[in-house]
């Protein structure tokens, strides 16, 4: 069995294969591909439209829909807190959510390479199962490929999905304004250190972990009690928190003040960025986003934020001003102040 066979997969037991890895063959078309799709995909994912087993789906939404995709090439494809699966479907639901939109139908295809275990395969599957499921999305069509050893990385992850945009939200960068509150979801950095301490083979008194999760009911909630006062919403993944600070202000022509005293990151990330050389509102989150919100409702939205499974740690993190135009300003536990510059280089590679 592959080091990686989860709790899952030991209540959900993979079927016999004709394989112990994936082959070529699993990508024809033909036979292999066939049994892969049905003892695998098929059933695992099983819905009456998936069940309908077509390279399309009809659907049916009302009104305003939000769409999005994204390619997911983490490597390694497991670490701790999660796997490429579940980052794949939280992640297309949460770019859905920031539209300010309820994610309900995704796509999922793989590019899988030649030698990937079947075992490690299986704990994807069941991993994309409940990611989808803890969301309430459903995984409607898809498609199956193999490259040769050499051509890949294991395996590649495409996901792409639609959703009903709440009739309350009013999400778009040009609402942004001067005394605008910025909130953040929790604890930041802790997905790209995850990936680094496997990565870097770092080892600290408690395992840091991914925080991916999905968005999908949160965002529903804070549009259902504050509506149009939820001017703009993003989720800090590559880049992190400086980079959607920056781009904000960019964007806008504004500027942004942010407290360094108000920064959440847990002691385990904190020294891991600290052993690394790296600045944690820099490093990438898979279940962190930033509301900024009308300052009228900003301590209210903060409090049901905190009311949430993930949100215990959400904290203001500053606000949204008329001075420094295009310049995000963070105010040092110390007293200082400096510039947060635009990343100029990729800081963490393959991180999503």
């Amino acid at each position: 069995m592959s080091r990686h066979t989860s709790i899952l997969s030991a209540s959900c037991p993979m079927p016999k294969m004709d394989f112990d890895i994936i082959t070529l063959g699993h990508g024809s078309g033909g036979l292999l591909t066939n049994k892969l799709l049905e003892a695998g995909v098929f059933d695992i994912l099983k819905n009456e439209l998936l069940d309908q087993k077509h390279d399309g789906v009809v659907l049916e939404l009302n009104g305003k829909t939000a769409f999005s995709t994204d390619s997911f090439v983490v490597s390694p494809i497991f670490f701790p807190g999660g796997n490429i699966g579940e980052l794949a479907i939280n992640g297309t639901v949460n770019d859905i959510a920031m539209c300010g939109a309820r994610a309900e139908y995704l796509s999922l295809a793989f590019v899988i390479e030649e030698g990937l275990p079947m075992t490690d395969f299986w704990d994807i599957l069941l991993s994309i199962r409940q990611a989808a499921d803890g969301a309430g999305v459903r995984i409607v069509t898809g498609d199956t490929k193999v490259v040769e050893r050499g051509k890949g990385d294991q395996i590649f992850i495409n996901t792409s999905g639609v959703g009903r945009v709440h009739p309350r939200a009013d999400i778009s960068m040009k609402r942004v304004q001067a005394g605008d509150r910025i909130i953040v979801s929790g604890p930041i950095a802790a997905h790209g250190m995850a990936i680094m301490s496997v990565r870097e083979g770092l080892e600290f008194e408690s395992a840091i972990v991914s925080d991916t999760c999905h968005f999908n009911h949160i965002v529903q909630q804070l549009l259902d009690e504050y509506g149009e006062s939820v001017h703009l919403l993003r989720d800090a993944t590559r880049g992190g928190v400086a980079t959607v600070l920056n781009e904000v202000a960019r964007d806008t022509g504004l500027g942004i003040n942010i407290e360094e005293k108000r920064l959440a990151v847990s002691e385990e990330v904190a020294a891991a960025c600290e052993l690394l050389g790296l600045d944690p509102l820099y490093v990438a989150n898979e279940g962190v986003f930033l509301a900024f919100a009308a300052p009228d409702a900003a301590d209210a939205l903060l409090a049901t934020l905190r009311s949430w499974e993930r949100g215990g740690q959400a904290f203001m993190l500053g606000e949204v001003t008329g001075q420094h135009p295009k310049q995000v300003i963070l105010q040092s536990s110390i007293g200082g102040r400096r510039v947060v510059n635009m990343l100029p280089g990729e800081q963490l590679p393959r991180i999503c």
